[in-house]
Parts: structure tokens; C-alpha cells; sequence
């Protein structure tokens, strides 16, 4: 009877069909007992003190009614938690993406109107579709490839932008919103002597009760605590009646269905800009949950993250909230609070919901300068300057990455910012990829087993007829031109017949690889001379052997022991040359004309050819 072995991708099928692939919770459902719903339960009330302030305060960076940004944080973080991977990760507005979307909505309609509302949850629905084909096509990898300084870059631009914008409303100005960098800057300029000074009071003691309640109590809902501060300092100094704007009504209801426009000619107007905030997304999440799953040691999956997020934006765009994504400041607060399960960003949604139920009408008390302040503060803390500093001193590339997408969030489309930022760190990646370090190696004499060390650091004797060499990097498409002229220089300059590749750091070789070494061997013949690979990792081997390059590149090339190739090579060079070499720093020489004991205390070595 004979029995046949899965292959992997059929093992891979097979795991995606089942329930608990399809329906993740049912991965962390057995986990929940009586004490992890109580540390949930506990864990979900703090989360819903800190999200309310940040939910009304991102709603208004972005354009929306304050109730949007409530909306977001009730339904988005319900569906990440059931369908994504990481158990502390708590989903709903962020500073990032709500910048993006009031960038590229407000060039389309008015903020707040209910156009721009419409044209928010459609590109809401886009990303999130964006997102859920990523991870149904295991994209999730493609996280890994874009720097953390272009997030770093994007996120001080955009705090900047955060900051300059809400300017007007703590200084109670009337300035036109959805203005670039400079012609803000330059309107507040021009309008410095329309400062309104209760509206810049109610600010500043918003600010200072927000900083006096961080320094003193460090685990307080300081922002909650100082919008609070900022409300009544405005009603003791009589704001309302010298001017200061207040926020507008907040409904008491459960999130309004809605629906997005979902024509093919909206689809196609905004994808790019969905794109944009799709990538974004997706890189704070994933970042966000690896983050916080080196402290509580769980494996995160990323295309599970992708469609639990690209879910949450799909589903939530059908309940009047806006794209959202992963929050640093909610998530880590959550895992601190003792957080066990995804329930806890489950329950602090469903408090978040009952706050808004009974205590919305509250909201109109709260001073437009005090929100503004708020926002001041969330833009404060999204800049890193000692991070900064610390990429400044260590890599003028990294640096170069970060300052570009700064500057493009500063003065260009945010799209562009992102899709800028990401092309430039992976043209870096692909430009370091692309230049291989090869190294030279000869036998040490001066260890006891003469390793193999490298030739210009230790200053070794070469063979002047066999050149060894260890290329650090994978054969691909990208990387053969500068291999292939580091052959090319080897052989045409130092006049090396015979050259011998180890292949230890060879992760892998695509066909174009493949081809290069089939091309180059076939000259080094020609020259009467030869190509050798050694040391090739088996699924390197493999892939030779299944698509026949190893026949055309010659099998008798090819080994996997350094002693077994200088003992081939040593065969087919010219011995006449031999018999007037001093270097003889292999133990192969001795056989050769001329031979003689090379100096070495050993006469066999496991790390040496011999």
C-alpha cells in the first residue's frame, strides 16, 4: 500500500478551511474564563475613558462631526478584535489616517457637509476592500518592507499639520479650512490681530490642566480630564458670550446606518487616495501588534491582521464611521490595564456606546480652543525627536528616508507622502540588496584549524591560480549585474582562471541567478578555466535541480564540502605554474610539482579545504 506526502501548499489549504482559520475567535474563545472577562471588563472601562476624548478629536482632524469619530470607535474595534490576530490590539480613529482623509476629501467638498461625509465612508469602504485582498492573498509580508522612519517621518509631518491647523480655533480665528502648509501659516499671519484672547485662555488652561494632571497622576484619563478642565474654566470666565465657539450637538443613538458609493466611477476616482490610507493602516496595525506582542509573547499574523482590519473599515462604512486603524496609545494602555483577550477592546466599545447614549448632550458645553488644545496635545505626542536625533547620528540614508516623506507630508498631497515614502525605502532596500558584499577568503595560518578568513582584513596569501570567494547575499535579478562584474573584474584584471563561490549566505537564486552562473561559466570554460559553486542550502539545490540549471551549469561544478572542491579544482588548474609557487597555502600542494610541507602545526583541517 503505498501512501503519498501532502505537499505544503496543500497542507497551507487545508489550514485556511478550517473554522478557526476562517473565524479567528474561535482561536482565543477557550481562553476566556471568569477572571479574564473581569481584567477584560476592567481593561475595556479605562479603554473607553481614553478613546472618548481621541475619538472627538480625531473626528474633527479629519473633517467630520465629533459623532463620526464616536461611531468609528464603537464598531471598528468590535470587528478587528473578532477577525484579527492579536489580542491587545485595540482598533478605531487615528491621528495619521484621519489627517489623510481630510487631505484628500477636502479638495472634493466641504469639511463637514454631507458630501464630504459621503465621500469619507466611500473611501472608508475602498481601503478596507484593499486591505481585506492583501491578507485573503498573504500580503502580509509587505509590512516588512516599509522603514519605520517613513512612518516616523510621516507622523511628525502630519503632527505639524495637526498643530498648524488647529491654530484657528485656539486662537479663535476665522480662517477657511482645508488650506495647504504655507497659506495657512500665512493667513494666521495675516490674522494675528483678530486673536481672540478668551479663546486663547480656554486653550491655554486646557494645556495646563492636561500637563499638571500627566506629571501628577501618570494613570489618569488626563485628556478626558482636562476637555472637563477646559469646559468649566470656559463657563467661569464667560467664553461663550465673548466669542468662543462651542462643538456642536453630539446625537444620543446607536451608530445611523449609511452607505457609501460604491459606482464604478467613484471606485475609480478614489482609489488611489484609499490606497494611500489602506498601506498607512495596515502598517500602523501590524507595527502596533508586533509591538505589544514582544512584551505579551504572542505570535502575530499578519494577513489575519490585514483582513481583520480591512473587515473593520469594510463593515464600519456601512455604520457612519471612517477609516480607522490600530492605536499605539489604546493598545498599549489596554495590555497595561491587564487586558486577556479581544474582548476587552469589545467591552470598552460597548461602554464607549453607553457613555454616548447618556452623556452626549453634555458635549455641547465643551469650548472649540479646549478641543483644539486636545488636539494640540495628541500632535505633541506624536513626535519622536530623540528618535529622530538617534536616526540622524546612525545612518544619513535612514535620515534621508525620513526627512523626504516629512517634507513631502509637509508641502505635497499626504497620497503622494506615503506612496513617496514607501518607493524611497524600497529603493534603498533594493539598492542594498542589489550590491552583495563578496568577500575574498585564504586559509588563516594563525588559527589553530586555518579557518577560511577574509583576505583584506587579515592580510592573507592567495593562490594565485584558484581565487575563493563568499558572496553575502541572495542571487536574484537585482544583484546579478554587480556579481557579474565582480567576475568579470576577477577575471579580466587579476587574471584568475578558476573561481570558487561559497554559497553559505545564499538564501536563495531566481532564474535570473541562475542564467548569470550558467552565462559566466560557460565563459570561464571558454577561457579554459571554470565556475564553482559550494556549500548551496538544499532548497537552493532544489530549485537548480527542478529547473535543470544545474545540468547546464554542470553538475561536476557543484559541492558541498570546501575540502571536496579544492581537491576537484586543484586538479584542472595549471600545475605547471605549481612548480614555482611559493604560496602553496592549501594541503593539496603537497602532491603537486615542486611540492612541499606548507607551514601549519596541523595537516588536515574540518574548516580548510585539504
Amino acid at each position: 500500500m503505498s501512501t503519498t506526502t501532502p505537499s505544503k501548499e496543500t497542507v497551507r489549504r487545508k489550514r485556511r478551511l478550517r473554522p478557526r482559520a476562517v473565524l479567528p475567535f474561535l482561536r482565543w474563545g477557550p481562553m476566556v474564563t471568569r477572571d479574564s472577562l473581569r481584567a477584560d471588563l476592567f481593561a475595556g472601562m479605562t479603554g473607553a475613558v481614553i478613546v472618548l476624548p481621541q475619538a472627538i478629536a480625531f473626528a474633527a482632524i479629519a473633517g467630520l462631526p465629533p459623532e463620526l469619530g464616536l461611531y468609528t470607535a464603537m464598531v471598528t474595534p468590535i470587528i478587528a478584535a473578532l477577525f484579527g490576530s492579536s489580542r491587545h490590539l485595540v482598533s478605531g480613529p487615528t491621528t495619521a489616517i484621519s489627517i489623510v482623509i481630510f487631505a484628500t476629501v477636502s479638495k472634493l467638498a466641504a469639511p463637514g457637509t454631507a458630501e464630504f461625509i459621503q465621500i469619507a465612508l466611500t473611501l472608508t469602504f475602498i481601503a478596507g476592500v484593499y486591505q481585506f485582498l492583501f491578507g485573503l492573498f498573504r500580503l502580509g509580508r509587505i509590512t516588512n518592507f516599509v522603514s519605520h522612519n517613513v512612518v516616523v517621518g510621516f507622523t511628525t509631518g502630519a503632527a505639524i499639520l495637526i498643530g498648524v491647523g488647529q491654530l484657528k480655533h485656539v486662537l479663535g480665528l476665522d480662517i477657511p479650512a482645508g488650506a495647504r502648509f504655507i497659506p495657512t501659516l500665512t493667513e494666521l499671519y495675516t490674522h494675528l490681530d483678530a486673536i481672540n484672547p478668551y479663546s486663547l485662555a480656554v486653550a491655554v488652561a486646557t494645556i495646563f490642566c492636561a500637563l499638571a494632571i500627566k506629571l501628577t497622576f501618570k494613570q489618569a484619563p488626563y485628556l478626558l480630564a482636562a476637555m472637563i478642565g477646559g469646559a468649566i474654566f470656559a463657563q467661569l470666565i464667560g467664553a461663550p458670550a465673548h466669542g468662543v465657539a462651542m462643538v456642536s450637538a453630539i446625537p444620543s443613538q446607536l451608530p445611523p446606518l449609511s452607505r457609501p458609493d460604491l459606482s464604478l466611477t467613484t471606485i475609480a476616482e478614489f482609489a488611489p487616495g484609499a490606497l494611500a490610507i489602506a498601506l498607512l493602516g495596515l502598517v500602523e496595525a501590524v507595527s502596533i501588534s508586533r509591538s505589544i506582542a514582544s512584551r505579551s509573547n504572542q505570535q502575530i499574523d499578519s494577513d489575519q491582521e490585514f483582513i481583520g482590519q480591512g473587515l473593520s473599515n469594510m463593515v464600519g462604512s456601512f455604520f457612519s464611521s471612517f477609516a480607522g486603524s490600530g492605536s499605539f496609545t489604546r493598545s498599549a494602555a489596554n495590555y497595561d490595564a491587564g487586558a486577556k483577550t479581544p474582548l476587552s477592546a469589545i467591552f470598552a466599545a460597548l461602554i464607549l456606546l453607553l457613555i454616548v447614549l447618556f452623556a452626549a448632550p453634555l458635549a455641547v458645553y465643551l469650548p472649540a480652543p479646549a478641543m483644539g488644545a486636545i488636539i494640540l496635545v495628541v500632535a505633541y505626542n506624536l513626535l519622536q525627536p530623540r528618535y529622530i536625533m538617534k536616526v540622524m547620528r546612525i545612518s544619513a540614508r535612514e535620515m534621508g528616508v525620513l526627512v523626504v516623506t516629512l517634507l513631502s507630508t509637509l508641502f505635497l498631497d499626504l497620497e503622494f507622502a506615503i506612496f513617496g515614502g514607501v518607493m524611497l525605502s524600497l529603493s534603498l532596500f533594493l539598492m542594498r540588496t542589489s550590491t552583495p558584499e563578496i568577500v575574498a577568503m585564504a586559509p588563516d595560518f594563525a588559527t589553530p584549524k586555518r579557518r577560511l578568513g577574509d583576505v583584506t582584513t587579515l592580510s592573507l596569501t592567495e593562490c594565485p591560480q584558484i581565487k575563493v570567494i563568499r558572496v553575502d547575499m541572495s542571487l536574484y535579478f537585482g544583484s546579478i549585474d554587480f556579481i557579474q562584474k565582480e567576475l568579470n573584474r576577477i577575471s579580466e584584471r587579476q587574471g584568475y582562471k578558476h573561481v570558487l563561490i561559497l554559497c553559505a549566505g545564499v538564501n536563495f537564486i531566481d532564474m535570473s541567478g541562475a542564467e548569470m552562473l550558467v552565462h559566466e561559466g560557460d565563459r570561464f570554460r571558454g577561457a579554459k578555466g571554470g565556475l564553482y559553486l559550494c556549500g548551496l542550502k538544499p532548497g537552493v539545490v532544489e530549485f537548480l535541480k527542478e529547473t535543470g540549471f544545474d545540468k547546464e551549469f554542470g553538475k561536476e561544478n557543484i559541492y558541498f564540502k570546501k575540502s571536496e572542491a579544492i581537491d576537484g579544482i586543484i586538479n584542472r588548474i595549471n600545475h605547471g605554474v605549481c612548480e614555482h609557487c611559493k604560496a602553496r597555502i592549501f594541503n593539496e600542494c603537497k602532491g603537486l610539482p615542486g611540492g612541499q610541507k606548507i607551514p601549519s602545526d596541523t595537516t588536515s583541517s574540518p574548516d580548510v579545504p585539504h
